[in-house]
């Protein structure tokens, strides 16, 4: 099976901004994932990232994501939808995913699916707790996510 990656993206102490790093939490919590899954807490590496991206066939983001819907809104994008929500930048940490997503075009490593799954934030300031309506809504990411897989024909379980 080829390997996959499942990136959690953001700053833990900014709030609904660590979503994804959280939702990564969740998941290895709930789920158990073949070796051929690496769930990794990328948080705001960026560029630091590559190394991790090499050879990957698959690439699942877990991240805030501003879409302009509700709070706490599941949202799903994938290949070339994801560049024109990175527009609408939301963090600092959105600019290094847009730069990894070009350094990896160019140099030919790009994975043959992209999928962005992830949330519409509440709040992005200072703090350790994700909002209640994104707190609300985590499990049904962390679904969407082991959905997805399973989908990609990765036998996905509960722990």
């Amino acid at each position: 099976m080829p390997a996959i990656l499942v990136l959690g993206l953001g700053n833990i102490i900014m709030r609904d901004e660590g979503l994804g790093v959280r939702a990564c939490e969740r998941l290895t919590q709930r789920y158990r994932v073949p070796d051929s899954v690496t769930v990794l807490d990328g948080g705001t590496l960026g560029l630091d990232l590559l190394p991790y991206l090499e050879g990957i066939a698959d690439l699942l983001i877990l991240d805030a994501i501003n879409a302009g819907h509700p709070p706490g809104a599941i949202v799903r994008l994938e290949n070339e939808q994801i560049p024109q929500i990175l527009a609408l930048k939301m963090s600092m940490h959105q600019v290094g995913l847009q730069e990894l997503l070009a350094v990896m075009a160019l140099r030919g490593h790009t994975p043959s699916r992209i999928v962005l799954l992830g949330m519409e934030p509440l709040l992005i300031e200072p703090g350790l707790d994700l909002s209640d309506p994104v707190l609300a809504n985590l499990d049904r990411l962390v679904e969407a996510v082991a959905a997805e897989l399973q989908s990609w024909g990765v036998p996905v379980s509960p722990a």
